[in-house]
């Protein structure tokens, strides 16, 4: 499959990460796919990152994702991401530009402001408060055309990643379109109504009131429009330290960090699945020829505590192994051990009844066969454990079967939490 680029790609990382240490287990790689099997179509991961997760996810170290997955999202940290404040003309939209930077209108790098418009073309801002972004201050519709469809174009609407959409004194068409039309592309947007402080003072209502009605008018707008739910918010443009603002910045931290992760999360996410998938398959293929020694070391391949052990040292997933994961990430052992179900093996098939089922057979009916088999006389005897032989065999291989698949979907888990807590925070 060949990959797909886009917009974001991971530069090649510097540092290369450690040989793994030579595991127990027989190595998996020569029935593995290419490592360009693992591209995904968000974006093009460097052979070297695939490979390190490759090589760690193979020899059961999950220790060793972490770094790789923390110097990718450390790169991704800085991905710039593009906001938009467009609206109506004459709504403020210049003067929020500068107070959620938290500057004064006369400062130097303010957005110019006044009575009269303006913003005649697309000006970008930075602010020190929210690293990476840049802030766009669209002239207002009407500025530049009275044509919605080439004000979209003009603007450039698609390559912004967030819009916020400032609007004051009324909810207008243009305002449902714009969100409409956004909704349509799948964009975030916010509805942010300004110059609250205004309504507030002349209005006869009581600020509750004023606030509810002001809420209640944006969003049966949008509803008509099927648009249910706005991120709405009503601030002031004069103090934003007051009425929704502290929450329009906490709320933007949080979508900046899911606009940069979401898609890297999603990948990498993929990949380890499917490196997790491959190896599970490659390991079927070895229960089914009944080679367990070539990477279970265990004693009797019947005793299913022991086998759950085996499997979960594999993978990666061991009491001692979480625990030195949860260390390295900074976490407690517990969060780790508390999102996998195959902590023990009477956990597991509680929460299994097709494993409940074959957890039975081996440790009761085969045992019993065999005692049975054993009273009788030699040739009897000989006779049924030739018959059972097949059988219990089937059933061996199975469970061993079903526990490789618990093991590995408990495998996917941790390795997801992995790429969550290695996120740096907006």
């Amino acid at each position: 499959m060949k990959p797909s680029h886009k917009s974001w790609e991971v530069a090649p990382l510097l540092t290369n990460m450690a040989e793994a240490p030579v595991s127990y287990c027989t190595p998996l790689s020569t029935s593995f796919p290419s490592t360009a099997s693992y591209h995904t179509g968000w974006s093009i991961l460097p052979e070297e990152v695939i490979r390190n997760i490759e090589r760690a996810l193979q020899n059961g170290k999950l220790l060793e994702v972490i770094p790789v997955t923390r110097a990718v999202m450390e790169r991704v940290s800085r991905t710039p991401v593009s906001i938009a404040v467009t609206g109506d003309s004459g709504n403020g939209m210049s003067s929020f530009v500068n107070a959620l930077r938290d500057i004064g209108h006369e400062e130097e790098t303010s957005a110019p402001t006044g009575v009269v418009r303006t913003t005649q073309t697309r000006a970008c801002y930075s602010s020190s408060l929210f690293p990476n972004v840049v802030l766009w201050d669209l002239p207002g519709m009407g500025a530049t055309t009275q044509s919605f469809e080439n004000y979209l174009d003009e603007m450039q609407f698609s390559q912004y990643d967030l819009f916020i959409i400032i609007a004051s004194e009324q909810f207008s068409m243009n305002h449902v379109k714009l969100a409409k039309t956004l909704k349509g592309m799948g964009k975030r947007f916010y509805v942010v109504w300004t110059k609250l402080d205004r309504d507030l003072s002349t209005s006869v209502l009581s600020h509750t009131q004023t606030r509810k009605n002001i809420r209640e008018n944006v969003q049966e707008n949008l509803q008509w429009e099927g648009l249910r739910d706005p991120s709405l918010f009503l601030v002031s443009n004069l103090d934003p330290l007051l009425h929704d603002f502290p929450k329009l910045r906490d709320t933007l931290q949080k979508d900046l960090s899911n606009i940069r992760y979401h898609a890297p999360l999603e990948a990498l996410s993929q990949i380890c699945e499917n490196i997790v998938n491959d190896k599970v398959t490659d390991l079927k293929e070895r229960i089914a020829k009944e080679h367990f020694q070539d990477f279970l070391d265990i004693r009797d391949v019947d005793d299913l505590r022991e086998v759950l052990e085996a499997y979960r040292l594999c993978f990666g997933i061991d009491d001692q192994s979480l625990h030195q994961v949860a260390h390295c990430m900074g976490k407690m052992a517990i969060e780790y051990r508390a999102i996998t179900k195959s902590q023990d093996l009477r956990s597991l098939c509680s929460r299994d009844w097709k494993l409940k089922i074959m957890t039975c057979l081996i440790m009761t009916i085969i045992p019993r066969l065999r005692s049975c088999a054993s009273c009788l006389c030699r040739p009897i005897t000989c006779c049924l454990r030739y018959m059972s032989r097949p059988v219990i065999r089937c059933i061996r291989r199975m469970t061993h079967r079903r526990i490789l698949e618990l093991i590995a979907e408990d495998t996917k888990t941790v390795l997801k939490k992995i790429l969550e807590d290695s996120t740096i925070p907006a």
